[in-house]
């Protein structure tokens, strides 16, 4: 029996009542030029079955300008197409507030909260996300924004991205509601959450994990024959290559299956701005993984044997 879920499962946003499917599309290259048009991109990532769509108020910043960029395209497509909307499960961030750089005080999350409806044209965030814990701020007063924002109609569901299991265990203790996500780094070279008890304590309390960069920058979509930043990384690009060769399917493919194929079932993002590579992604539920095969890209990943 092949590990992970089907194309047509979907995975519940902890108690938030909202679900999606397994497979979610990361916009924070939406606002770079791409051969695609804004909406191409959109509709190539529904034609792949995502419906978790997770921007952020600083994708598109660079050097001091495009603060609010990505959200403000999206908003653009959703005018253009507003039936688009109710197709999506629509997820942003704040947090980062360049040059500081971080800030969940409540007054720049509820401001940052306000910002991101009026750029993305819409009356209410399914998925608001701290975007990076600040130091600074108290959880108990990032607790109260967030309670805010639900009572208020403009979120409808709250998570966490780069948290660290107690970081979130923190702020769930000052919040009325539970946390209905984490979002952190994950994939088949990045593989702390594995250990960090960021998976583990997700499955406890029944909250969804996205993952982000599942191809780990790109170094897991490198053709064949060009060179790798590592020899570690060589080995894990080896053990795709050979199921994805059995498999007759993508090294990429491979890569998204096996993070799907975690019992917290993170949801990866697809971070292609292409829409055949966003469409390719699909054939990730026609990856066959086994539990050997899961624990060999595991081995090539750790550099050591299992004990």
């Amino acid at each position: 029996m092949s590990l992970g879920p089907s194309a047509d499962a979907r995975i519940p946003l902890g108690n938030s009542g909202l679900s999606v499917a397994p497979l979610g599309w990361g916009m924070w290259r939406f606002a770079d030029p791409g051969e695609a048009s804004p909406r191409e991109r959109v509709e190539a990532a529904l034609e792949a079955g995502c419906t978790l769509f997770d921007t952020a108020d600083v994708y598109g910043y660079r050097r001091g300008s495009g603060f609010g960029a990505a959200e403000s395209l999206l908003g653009a497509v959703l005018r253009e197409a507003p039936r688009l909307r109710d197709r999506m499960v629509l997820a942003t961030k704040a947090g980062i507030a360049p040059p500081v750089p971080y800030d969940s005080s409540a007054e720049h999350l509820i401001a940052a909260c306000n910002a991101s409806l009026e750029r993305l044209g819409v009356e209410h965030i399914d998925l608001y996300q701290i975007h990076r814990p600040d130091l600074l701020a108290h959880p108990g007063e990032v607790a109260q924004a967030l309670e805010r924002l639900r009572r208020a109609g403009k979120i409808r569901a709250a998570g966490v991205s780069n948290y660290s299991a107690a970081q979130f265990e923190a702020l769930a203790g000052h919040l009325p509601f539970a946390l209905a996500s984490v979002q952190n780094e994950l994939s088949p070279l990045a593989i702390e959450g594995l250990d960090d008890g960021t998976l583990d304590a997700a499955m406890r309390r029944g909250t969804a994990v996205i993952a982000w960069s599942p191809l780990a920058q790109g170094r897991l979509a490198t053709r064949a024959g060009e060179l790798s930043d590592s020899p570690r990384t060589d080995r894990v690009i080896a053990a795709l290559e050979a199921i994805a060769r059995r498999d007759g399917t993508s090294r990429t493919a491979v890569a998204y299956a096996w993070i799907m194929a975690h019992p917290a079932r993170p949801v990866p993002l697809i971070g292609s701005q292409n829409p055949a590579r966003i469409r390719e992604a699909r054939n990730a539920y026609a990856v066959h993984l086994t539990r050997a095969d899961w624990y060999r890209i595991l081995v090539a990943a750790r550099g050591a044997r299992l004990p």
